[in-house]
């Protein structure tokens, strides 16, 4: 949980390829539900197709019947970390630390649009970077 310059709170859900460790999505809302989670899901199938696993912590949107039905339906793998043991899930522990360093505490948010512009454009620059790992795969992945 982060908060604008207001002091209204508001959470992000990154979305990262466990494989290319390309960022396909950070959404910034006031508050994210289970289906809003399958909406995101759904938008990143669009240009990604479905994938055969997610893993997620035990956050009440990755637990809740509207995302177990979503995966069913798209025969996607739901992996949720044991509670209190995010080492489980550790490459997007790490991504989220890089994400708050650079991005959430570099920057004051006048309120969502802002913040959401501000996201993206860090977003941009991290999949860009060629210094990560994704500069380093070849064309043909």
């Amino acid at each position: 949980m982060d908060a604008l310059a207001s002091g209204r709170r508001i959470k992000c859900l990154t979305c990262v390829d466990d494989f290319t460790k390309e960022c396909l999505t950070i959404t910034a809302a006031f508050g994210i539900s289970g289906i809003q989670v399958a909406r995101i899901l759904d938008s990143i199938a669009l240009f990604r197709g479905y994938p055969e696993t997610i893993r997620t912590d035990q956050g009440p949107e990755f637990t809740c019947r509207a995302l177990d039905q979503w995966a069913f339906e798209h025969s996607v793998e739901l992996r949720l970390i044991q509670p209190g043991k995010p080492t489980q899930n550790g490459f997007i522990e790490s991504f989220n630390g890089r994400f708050r360093d650079e991005c959430l505490n570099e920057h004051w948010f006048s309120d969502v649009l802002h913040t959401r512009k501000i996201i993206n454009d860090w977003r941009q620059d991290y999949n860009e970077c060629p210094t990560s790992f994704i500069a380093e795969l070849p064309d043909a992945i």
